[in-house]
């Protein structure tokens, strides 16, 4: 008896996390109002390419870009490992990294990241609203800490 409570309430906390974390509410969200706001494809007016290697680097790693300015990130994995691009302030990029250790194999669908398989290519349609600093990661498991982040400076002038 006492078995089989413990299985249930198990399955009840893993259930409750499991949607919680499907719906990307995770964190208290990853803060892209403090960098801004999904951007209209239509109303790029540049385009950066990003690639991602298994060297847990992001090439380029500092980027420039004006207030205002929609960017489309053009991003691709060239590794043999998952990686992410993810658009987010320092802290709550940081904060995602501690739910990704917990739960590895989350899955995201958020406008602020792409997710790529080794290989792969992808896009983030980015509006940058605010001057300042936004950070840029992979928050897979191990590459944050290994240094795989970088930087975009938003300059104030639109």
């Amino acid at each position: 008896m006492k078995n089989t409570i413990k299985f249930i309430a198990t399955c009840a906390i893993l259930t409750g996390a499991g949607g919680t974390f499907a719906a990307g509410n995770h964190a208290g969200g990853h803060g892209t109002q403090a960098i801004g706001k999904p951007g209209v494809a239509a109303k790029a007016t540049r385009t950066i390419t990003i690639d991602m290697t298994d060297a847990m680097r992001f090439t380029p790693s500092t980027v420039t870009v004006r207030r205002g300015e929609t960017i489309r990130f053009v991003v691709t994995n060239s590794g043999k490992l998952k990686h992410e691009f993810n658009l987010g302030t320092e802290a709550d990029l940081k904060a995602h990294y501690a739910q990704m250790l917990k739960f590895p194999e989350m899955e995201h669908d958020e406008p602020n990241l792409v997710s790529l398989a080794p290989g792969k290519t992808g896009e983030v349609i980015w509006q940058f609203t605010k001057a300042g600093t936004v950070h840029f990661a992979c928050l897979h498991p191990g590459h944050y800490e290994a240094g795989m982040k970088g930087t975009v400076a938003v300059g104030n002038k639109p």
